[in-house]
């Protein structure tokens, strides 16, 4: 089996891959996708010493007024661009800021830093928030989203190896029985 890093479905197609991984939400309507971890959040935090010299955003458009440490997608080349979701009421905010990184570690450590505001799924920050290093802001405009899908195209008969880990990718990430009385 070949896997390739996320390319829209018309790719592993055509190249002849057997499958792809992307995040549930970005993956072609005819392609047939398997979870193959949990629901992820994003988290937005920055340093107390930023939060010292700087109000701590109440909005995400409060972000335009801060620096932020931008993510350059590798696959894209553009920003990403900070999505948020509350009641319904969907926002983009393109953030601003000194730093652009590729990798989340250079993020991590800048916010660290106390050089600004970062946006990373909530387990990059998780040890550094429950130690204090970090805080977390706008935490009820992040909601869930689907995570990382295995995927693969309708319309071809997958090999027999292919089923079984599909198959086995199914049944873990099925709901279990709770089995406590």
């Amino acid at each position: 089996m070949r896997c390739v890093p996320p390319a829209a479905g018309a790719v592993i197609v055509a190249d002849r891959f057997d499958a792809g991984v992307r995040m549930g939400d970005t993956i072609d309507k005819d392609m047939i996708a398997v979870p193959i971890g949990p629901q992820l959040r994003m988290a937005i935090a920055a340093s107390p010493a930023y939060f010292k010299a700087h109000p701590i955003p109440k909005a995400p458009r409060d972000l335009l007024q801060h620096n932020c440490i931008n993510m350059r997608m590798q696959t894209a080349g553009g920003l990403y661009v900070w999505d948020f979701e509350r009641g319904g009421q969907k926002l983009n905010v393109r953030v601003d800021g000194q730093l652009i990184f590729n990798t989340s570690p250079s993020m991590v450590d800048s916010a660290l830093a106390g050089l600004g505001i970062a946006s990373l799924p909530e387990e990059e920050f998780a040890p550094h928030i429950e130690e204090g290093r970090l805080v977390r802001v706008l935490e009820d405009w992040c909601p869930s989203f689907p995570g990382y899908y295995l995927y693969y195209p309708s319309r071809r008969q997958p090999s027999h190896a292919f089923s079984l880990v599909v198959s086995a990718l199914r049944l873990s990430t099925s709901p279990r029985p709770d089995w406590r009385y």
